[in-house]
């Protein structure tokens, strides 16, 4: 393993080598949670026939979902922050979830279509909350981590940015994976079991390049439940945070699920799957890697409000522009879409260093933990939102037999009303919330000189634990 330097004036430094390691945890995690929201509704839409069969199962298993969703995270959060383990309290519980991960992600698509709707009803809710669970310990901790692995800024920022772009690979095979093997269900139930399997074993390797800092699981004292709660929504840095968050939630989680319906429906006859995948993905890798000269000249708040408003006005336009140029709107979309995947966990390490110079105590999974009580239900409320806006457009879905032994060019033909429900859950929706998420995004405090402030109290506060880490050591 190579080691870590650390001053109290610079923070803990970084290799290269671990920074690549970083990278590829997220590359597995983006992985799987890039099919499953690629796949999911147009798997139980489409593929079972859910629209026509049963929409009410999709809504009824959403809902319960974001309750699960939304309660787990803050669950585990208190849990992790409070545990005082001498082998830390992220990498064991980030290590050991790895194997139920890939084993509940493998089972979601286990689903026949030639099962009732009871059957299918059970298996969806079991599968999902599942998942869910699994994904969110290891998200969870790998997200608190990010903090506490350096105080630096920049550092923070090159980790980042590995796991903006490993992930954002892992996002890509999200969307080509299920392009490929749609056509065999038994080969897209192989590949599925696969990509839980290989994605998992990434998280699990990566947890050995890194040793958790004692000074915060030993010295630190876990606030209690109240008190916790307490200090996470007195803090008006994470509200404001966390309500522009939710915005982006739900539009990645639309956008995921969207794409594949506007790639079928939408563009099929005119730009293939793979070219619209590339609209996309090419912007946002190009964005990731300037991200650092934009937030140089605005500060990280600036930036993220810069790359929002080129989201918004791309998707926006997918909606009104002429089929041949949905591909614009996707590129701006697609470079826009750089500021929260690079900048929003960054802003979440600034909340954390501010409570903990209030508190004393870092506790980043009470606040990863309470953002997803907040913003994970916005991933049930845009399969809801999908759903209905198909239900009642005259959506023409293909079942089971269709889409698994025919070519993807025999589905059936859409009505109009279903090709604009399309376009505005894919674009309109999506874009203006983007430019609501710009405009709450002016009062978030932390920047300037206040930030620098706060960036040199928090290196000494470190500092301190660390000798008093020294001093329990040697009594």
């Amino acid at each position: 393993m190579v080691s870590s330097k650390s001053t109290p004036q610079t923070g803990v430094k970084i290799s290269f080598g671990r920074i690549v390691a970083w990278g590829i945890a997220s590359l597995g995690l983006s992985t799987i949670s890039g099919v499953y929201g690629a796949l999911l509704s147009i798997f139980y839409n489409d593929f079972l026939g859910l629209v026509d069969r049963g929409p009410w199962i999709v809504v009824v298993v959403s809902i319960a979902y974001a309750v699960w969703n939304a309660l787990n995270d803050g669950i585990f959060g208190f849990i992790s922050d409070s545990t005082k383990s001498k082998k830390g309290r992220r990498i064991p519980y980030m290590r050991w979830t790895s194997p139920f991960l890939a084993l509940s992600f493998a089972l979601v698509w286990l689903a026949q279509s030639s099962w009732g709707i009871w059957a299918i009803f059970v298996w969806m809710l079991f599968t999902m909350l599942f998942y869910d669970t699994a994904y969110t310990i290891i998200g969870l901790v790998y997200s608190a981590l990010l903090p506490e692995v350096t105080e630096n800024e920049k550092q923070r920022h090159r980790l980042q940015l590995s796991a903006s772009f490993f992930g954002l690979v892992g996002t890509i095979l999200g969307f080509l994976l299920p392009m490929m093997f749609q056509t065999d269900s038994t080969m897209l139930r192989i590949v599925m079991a696969t990509v839980g399997v290989i994605g998992s074993l990434m998280v699990f390797l990566t947890t050995f390049f890194f040793k958790e800092r004692p000074e915060f699981s030993q010295v630190d004292e876990p606030l209690k439940l109240k008190d916790s709660i307490k200090h996470t929504f007195k803090s008006k840095s994470f509200v404001v945070l966390v309500t522009a968050n939710f915005m982006s939630i739900f539009m990645q989680a639309t956008l995921l699920s969207s794409v594949i319906y506007v790639a079928t429906y939408v563009t099929n006859d005119v730009f293939s799957d793979i070219l619209l995948l590339v609209s996309i993905f090419v912007p946002l890798i190009l964005g990731i890697f300037l991200t650092p000269l934009i937030s140089k000249k605005l500060g990280v708040v600036g930036a993220d409000q810069l790359l929002l408003t080129f989201a918004g006005i791309g998707l926006i336009l997918i909606t009104f522009l002429p089929t041949q140029f949905i591909v614009i709107g996707y590129a701006l979309a697609g470079f826009g879409l750089t500021g929260p995947q690079v900048f929003t966990n960054i802003m979440f390490a600034q909340v954390s260093d501010e409570d903990e110079i209030v508190t004393g105590v870092r506790r980043e999974a009470a606040f990863f933990g309470t953002n997803a009580l907040i913003t994970k239900p916005a991933q049930s409320l845009s399969l809801i939102m999908i759903t209905l806006m198909l239900r009642y457009s005259g959506f023409k879905e293909r079942i089971g037999t269709l889409i698994f032994n025919g070519p993807i060019d025999s589905v059936l033909g859409q009505p109009s009303g279903a090709i604009l429900a399309i376009k505005l859950f894919s674009g309109l929706v999506p874009g203006v919330l983007m430019i609501i998420e710009v405009l709450i995004l002016f009062v978030y405090p932390l920047k300037g000189k206040r930030l620098a402030t706060l960036e040199q109290k928090i290196l000494i506060l470190h500092d301190e634990k660390h000798k008093k880490l020294n001093e329990m050591s040697r009594e």
